[in-house]
């Protein structure tokens, strides 16, 4: 029992560690598409947190580093807008073209969205992508990326309110669904959040 407890321990610290270390990277390069991960948004108007990382995708698309950005996520009940909209919204108010903005506007977490991302890239023959937001959320979403069969990179925003030890929830957050999700599998995790 003990051998299984301490195997426990050590497997969730290497995952922490795994999330902490992907929190530090910064893959920015030339890719298909730039995909915004959703946050909150509040009639339209984006959350201090997603507009952090519609600021970035916007400072990577004005770089030319992609010719599309993927606007992503669902609405809560009750909500008039999804966040893929939002980010739209926001990304087409400076400067970014209609027709290089690609909403995906299913899912109610990062797996659905993913999923749905990945769905609607591979129709239009794209699987690099560069991954935009927080750096607690990296090693998430590009483990559940890749094994979308897309080729992430991840180039967070640097610029999020969520800072100091407001992090420490969402790095154990984090590294909870890293764990359990590289266990069950993240659509299996999904699954089990959602009920």
């Amino acid at each position: 029992m003990a051998v299984v407890l301490g195997g426990g321990v050590v497997y969730v610290v290497v995952c922490l560690a795994q999330v902490l270390w992907a929190a530090r990277l910064d893959q920015t390069r030339p890719v298909q598409a730039i995909v915004v991960l959703g946050s909150a948004q509040y009639n339209g108007v984006p959350s201090p947190d997603l507009g952090a990382r519609l600021s970035h995708s916007l400072a990577l698309w004005r770089r030319g580093l992609a010719g599309h950005v993927v606007c992503t996520g669902g609405k809560e009940p009750g909500d008039n807008y999804t966040e893929a909209e939002a980010e739209a919204d926001w990304l087409s108010a400076r400067g970014v073209p209609r027709k290089s903005l690609l909403q995906v506007m299913e899912g109610r977490d990062t797996w659905q969205s993913l999923t749905a991302v990945a769905t609607a890239l591979h129709a239009m023959r794209i699987t690099k992508v560069l991954l935009v937001s927080d750096p607690f959320h990296d090693e998430r979403i590009r483990l559940m990326s890749a094994s979308l069969g897309l080729t992430p990179y991840v180039s967070p925003t640097r610029t999020s309110p969520i800072r100091g030890l407001a992090l420490v929830p969402y790095f154990a957050k984090e590294t909870a669904e890293v764990a359990v999700g590289r266990i069950i599998g993240f659509r299996r995790l999904s699954e089990i959040t959602a009920r």
